[in-house]
């Protein structure tokens, strides 16, 4: 060992000196900018050589190396922006980008996105945003995702992560499947269409007071008005949509049945009649082009609402036209020939033809409002048991959820599929009180309080907690919605927690678009920094851990927010400091070595 070798010690400790000054530079010089994560220096010692000494052998140091440039992820601040697609991730997680056209994924914490030109979510390079398409159908079992994704308890997503892309920005519209009607109902209101409009007879038991409203409808009145306000005790009318957007109004009529023949034997029930009706102009259902009595024209659902004695909905009937086809189908056992598609009886005003209400699938009754007078779009079933009408229809010629159908919700479901109570028909229920429950006269209380127990009912009702009420306060709507909307264009794109991107559009829809694709890794200090705050995986790294946000550790997404440069700055010039004396210690070394070499040679002069 000679005095050079320590001379190329203090030279080892002048280079790596220098080198972590570039990396602090580097940190310094990027403070600024977005999603970077500082680096630091790792210095070790290089092989020692061994010497003799007193006691045995000794190991002298020949100098320093660098031993690793170690990359600091710790969360850097966020800043906020104006821009609802600057996203920043408050955990682990790593945006996923890919080049156009490139299978190549690169990851990054810098997540300043712009849609550009043709629709895509991409980085200041041009590199695409990835994300899942998010399943829109609710009824979908099936959920599709690469083998190292998680799905979200909050989203369905589809198939493997792609480009996030705008397609499609205009909302198309729905027509209406399900109308909500929580009302309460005056208990001391007036019966304004008492028996046809005519006042109550002397004689017990023969007026028509379930139907009595129903009756005095005419959808070819003189002053245009199918039903006067003065036939009715309260009315809601709420805004549907058909298949195409068009707004049409609906409105459901409600007059007590206060003659004292029912009210008297009713065992403190209430009985309200109501009907479900459109404009008649509107209603477009095939079958009325061929009718020689319109009248019923536009009244889509007929029927009674059964309150106990405390004002609380407990039943209801409802009837509409089902069967208007020619053609009768015979009676159960024997079939007979079936009803004849696209040719219609002439009939439908008739009360004898509007039969139980078929229910969805949700177990509402459902009505059929066909307003674009589209084929095969009129009817919610043809009911082949015509013997046996409380049995569920066999051929149904429209799905449950087809638009045409809309489900009628004052606050009760039918857990079963089918009606209890005996009347076939909503002439029956006109008739209640001259036929009773067999058929003859009703000429006594009891035979009364019988008949009353033969209105259709859910077979099995389910209450909901808010529903229809009549209290002993003014009617008045308490709650009513429908699931329908028109067309409308996208307004704006919002990013919540869970890293789903949503649309919003002019209709009030609010759509979920996609679901953003977060990245880790087993190890981050094994990334590649390929530079643009861009990095790519090695076998250091291992294979990215794809999911969603708030699932697996990789964090929440903040949009409107990014995320600053993670360098400490006050660190950094310590580390300066300390770096600057190491080199000029380690320069000291070399100048000294120096002069020892010097002596040594002066020592022959």
């Amino acid at each position: 060992m000679g005095l050079s070798a320590s001379m190329y010690a203090g030279t080892s400790g002048l280079r790596v000196h220098g080198e972590d000054m570039s990396v602090i530079g580097n940190n310094i010089s990027n403070i600024s900018t977005i999603g970077f994560k500082a680096s630091r220096s790792y210095f070790e010692d290089t092989l020692s050589q061994t010497i003799s000494v007193a006691n045995g052998v000794g190991q002298v140091g020949r100098g320093v190396a660098m031993g690793a440039v170690m990359g600091d992820f710790s969360q850097g601040s966020l800043e906020t922006t104006n821009e609802a697609t600057d996203l920043a991730i408050g955990g682990n997680g790593f945006f996923v980008v890919v080049p156009p056209g490139e299978e190549t994924n690169y990851y990054t914490r810098a997540g300043s996105f712009r849609f550009d030109k043709d629709g895509y979510l991409v980085d200041p390079h041009g590199y695409r945003l990835q994300g899942w398409a998010i399943q829109s159908d609710d009824t979908s079992e099936v959920v599709s995702t690469t083998e190292t994704s998680a799905p979200s308890a909050t989203v369905k997503i589809v198939g493997v992560p792609t480009d996030i892309k705008l397609e499609n920005f205009q909302s198309p519209p729905q027509a209406t499947s399900r109308v909500d009607l929580i009302l309460n109902l005056d208990s001391r209101a007036v019966d304004r269409s008492v028996e046809d409009g005519d006042p109550p007879t002397t004689t017990p038991f023969d007026g028509t007071p379930f139907t009595a409203m129903f009756d005095a409808y005419d959808a070819n009145s003189v002053d245009g008005v199918p039903l006067g306000d003065a036939r009715y005790a309260y009315q809601t009318t709420i805004k549907v949509y058909d298949e195409n957007g068009g707004a049409h109004n609906l409105t459901v009529y409600m007059d007590p049945i206060n003659d004292p023949d029912v009210t008297d034997n009713a065992g403190g029930k209430r009985y309200w009649e109501y009907i479900v009706a459109v404009p008649p102009n509107e209603d477009n259902r095939e079958f009325w082009a061929v009718q020689t009595d319109t009248s019923k024209r536009g009244i889509l659902m007929a029927g009674t609402l059964t309150f106990n004695a405390t004002g609380e909905l407990e039943g209801m009937s409802a009837f509409t036209i089902n069967n208007p086809y020619n053609g009768t189908g015979g009676t159960e056992p024997t079939p007979g020939p079936p009803p004849t598609a696209g040719t219609f009886a002439t009939d439908a005003s008739a009360i004898t033809n509007w039969t139980p209400a078929n229910f969805s699938k949700n177990g509402f009754p459902v009505c059929t409002a066909n307003f674009l007078g589209k084929a095969n779009g009129s009817i919610t079933a043809t009911d082949d048991s015509a013997a046996t009408p409380n049995i569920p229809p066999k051929d149904l010629t429209l799905t449950d959820n087809s638009p045409a159908n809309i489900e009628i919700n004052f606050g009760l479901r039918n857990k079963a599929t089918n009606w209890s109570g005996g009347l076939a028909t909503l002439d029956a229920l006109r008739q209640l009180m001259q036929t009773g429950n067999s058929g003859g006269p009703v000429t006594t209380p009891a035979q009364m309080q019988a008949a009353l127990a033969t209105i259709n009912n859910f077979a099995s009702v389910e209450a909901n907690a808010l529903r229809t009420t009549s209290y002993s306060s003014a009617s008045t709507t308490v709650y009513q919605s429908q699931n329908g909307y028109a067309a409308g264009f996208l307004q704006s794109i919002s990013v919540d927690r869970d890293g789903v991107l949503t649309g919003r559009y002019s209709n009030g829809q609010v759509q979920q678009l996609y679901a953003l694709t977060l990245a880790t890794f087993n190890n981050n200090y094994g990334l590649y920094r390929e530079g643009g705050n861009l990095f790519s995986e090695t076998r250091a790294s291992g294979p990215a851990i794809t999911g969603l946000a708030n699932t697996g550790g990789k964090g929440s997404i903040a949009s409107n927010a990014l995320e600053q440069s993670n360098v400490d700055l006050a660190t950094e010039f310590v580390k300066m400091i300390t770096t600057e004396k190491g080199f000029q210690a380690n320069s000291k070394t070399i100048t000294t070595t120096e002069n020892l070499m010097n002596t040594l040679i002066q020592l022959k002069r």
